[in-house]
């Protein structure tokens, strides 16, 4: 019998020796797991002409699993603030030592022979990629100098505006008509001396506004203050400091009294009750004597109770038949 061996593609062990890897179930589980390290192998492969600078997060040291090499291997290239998308992949994929290992695992494994070369990258792509990656840092470089730039051209614009509103503006001199720029106090004493001499131009009065005139677009309606009622600019008591008793006119309750609810409360129980019920249409305030005895339900009668009940039950079929004939 042949010694037990582990298929680390099928995750089992088997004892069949070399016969393991040529079976159907151990070629299907070996292309699905090649299937899923493909399109990570594609997607490195289109980095090569046209490599991607980015920068650095913690999303870029996510990590690959190599079926031929049975390690984890890292996805992308990091160094610093900046990251090489695929570049980790790459370099792994064109190192001699994922050669070897790829051919030893194809030869273990019985894999297909055209899928080999789809996992392995040449010297001659890796120095493609190499290239790419200078003009792709180049370039990067390059925005972030441009961007710089405009933030930089922003914030200095940004400012000179506030520098604009916080400085004094410059008050033109009326003799002179320069514009040279003052302090705030002689630009005040200036407008203050000024405005102490007399005025040698003759202007014309202006206009007072009347108020009342119908041909005014607002109309003056008059005070709208309440006689007997004060407000808090008058000193009257705000309305939240006054009493239930002084605020409400009358102390008229609102809503039905508690008695009321009761009595309604009790109406509501008795409608939930059958209607032909004994006892359901006698009026309890009507005046009875002492020796008054109830007639209902044949309860005083003799005899056994089926005849009471049989008899009641058919004057309740008389009544119902007259009142339908009424």
């Amino acid at each position: 019998m042949a010694p037990a061996q582990r298929c680390p593609v099928c995750r089992q062990t088997f004892f069949c020796g070399r016969g393991h890897v040529y079976s159907r179930k151990h070629q299907r589980q070996l292309k699905v797991a090649l299937e899923r390290l493909l399109p990570q192998v594609e997607a490195a492969r289109k980095a090569v002409r046209a490599a991607q600078v980015e920068r650095y997060v913690p999303e870029h040291e996510r990590c690959c699993w190599c079926l031929c090499c049975s390690c984890e291997v890292r996805k992308h290239l990091s160094h610093g603030n900046l990251t090489v998308l695929h570049g980790g992949l790459l370099e792994h994929l064109a190192s001699p030592e994922h050669k070897k290992a790829t051919n030893k695992f194809w030869w273990e494994n019985k894999a297909e022979v055209q899928m080999k070369e789809k996992f392995l990258i040449s010297p001659q792509d890796y120095a493609r990629f190499k290239k790419s990656m200078v003009k792709g840092l180049d370039s990067y470089e390059e925005k972030e100098d441009e961007m710089a730039a405009q933030i930089h051209e922003v914030e200095q614009n940004r400012q000179e505006l506030v520098r604009s509103v916080l400085e004094p503006q410059a008050v033109p001199d009326p003799e002179e008509g320069s514009s040279a720029p003052g302090s705030w106090k002689e630009t005040n004493s200036r407008v203050t001396s000024s405005s102490q001499q007399p005025s040698y131009l003759d202007l014309p009065p202006a206009p007072e506004l009347d108020w009342m005139e119908t041909g005014q677009p607002l109309t003056f309606i008059g005070h709208q203050d309440i006689p007997g009622v004060g407000n808090i600019h008058s000193g009257a008591t705000p309305p939240w400091m006054v009493q239930d008793d002084e605020y409400s006119p009358g102390n008229q309750q609102i809503g039905p009294s508690y008695e009321e609810f009761l009595k309604e409360k009790e109406k509501q129980k008795l409608k939930k009750l059958p209607p032909d019920r004994v006892g359901a249409n006698f009026d309890h305030s009507s005046s009875t004597s002492v020796g008054w005895l109830p007639s209902f339900g044949r309860v005083w009668n003799n005899g056994r109770r089926w005849q009471s009940r049989h008899q009641f039950k058919t004057e309740a079929a008389a009544r119902n038949r007259e009142q339908s004939h009424k």
